[in-house]
């Protein structure tokens, strides 16, 4: 089996505070290559009103309490965050972290954030554009920074447009995330080498990163077949890092 990554996604809803920070730790403890929440201000499934909290507020305290793991937002909304601002925060993080801040951004999609915290939803075209906009002023702004960030702190974009977000990838990424099947993967990521053929892109400068569910962790070879070379294990509260100990076995085999 080839060298993959492992990762996990915590999803910060229905939850506390305490449970999000133990399971953190425990999969930094882990070894796991990279820990990611997600960037929403309402669940995204079950109770509608469960308990949720903010990303970066939580980021900034993954930061100081772990040792080992890349971390970021997977994904970050463009739309939430003033592209300057938003590079500063994760200059910011990155420093808390020593190194291990991974800027996961994408176009936004879910309505309820946009209509109960005042952001204009528009459309999924005018979102995309938006994100096309963000991404140059993100890099400049990193750029100018002073202190600058003290690890790389690449850049991944999260989505499967075809069109325009895999375009995106290819100009501007360091990483790409997206989900299955595998089949939906693999094509996915002909698109994206595609794109890069035609801007002139090393594909192999982008690092292939892959959502799962707890229940797709018997696919990986399916998924490193496809393409991916870091799989994300996706689960919310209790946070059973049973899997993630699954997958990391595999990769060390």
């Amino acid at each position: 089996m080839a060298k993959f990554k492992v990762g996990v996604q915590l999803h910060p809803q229905a939850t506390t505070v305490d449970d999000l920070r133990a399971a953190w730790k425990a999969a930094d403890a882990l070894e796991v290559d990279s820990i990611w929440i997600w960037d929403h201000f309402y669940p995204l499934y079950g109770e509608p009103n469960a308990a949720h909290f903010e990303a970066y507020t939580l980021l900034a305290a993954m930061a100081a309490d772990t040792q080992h793991a890349q971390l970021g937002a997977l994904v970050t909304c463009n739309s939430y965050r003033n592209p300057n601002l938003l590079a500063d925060m994760s200059r910011t993080i990155d420093h808390i972290s020593g190194g291990r801040f991974v800027l996961g951004i994408g176009s936004g999609w879910f309505e309820r954030d946009y209509d109960e915290y005042g952001y204009e939803f528009g459309t999924a075209v005018g979102r995309l554009h938006a994100l096309g906009d963000a991404l140059p002023r993100v890099k400049a702004r990193l750029g100018k920074l002073n202190p600058p960030p003290v690890g790389s702190l690449p850049i991944l974009i999260g989505g499967g447009g075809e069109k325009v977000t895999l375009r995106l990838v290819a100009e501007h990424a360091d990483a790409w995330n997206t989900f299955g099947p595998p089949e939906t993967y693999a094509h996915k990521n002909a698109v994206l080498d595609d794109w890069c053929a035609q801007l002139g892109r090393d594909p192999s400068t982008i690092e292939r990163t892959v959502g799962i569910g707890a229940t797709e962790v018997d696919d990986v070879e399916k998924y490193l077949d496809a393409g991916a070379t870091h799989l994300i294990v996706m689960t919310g509260h209790p946070y059973d890092l049973g899997p993630v100990e699954r997958l990391l076995g595999l990769a060390q085999a």
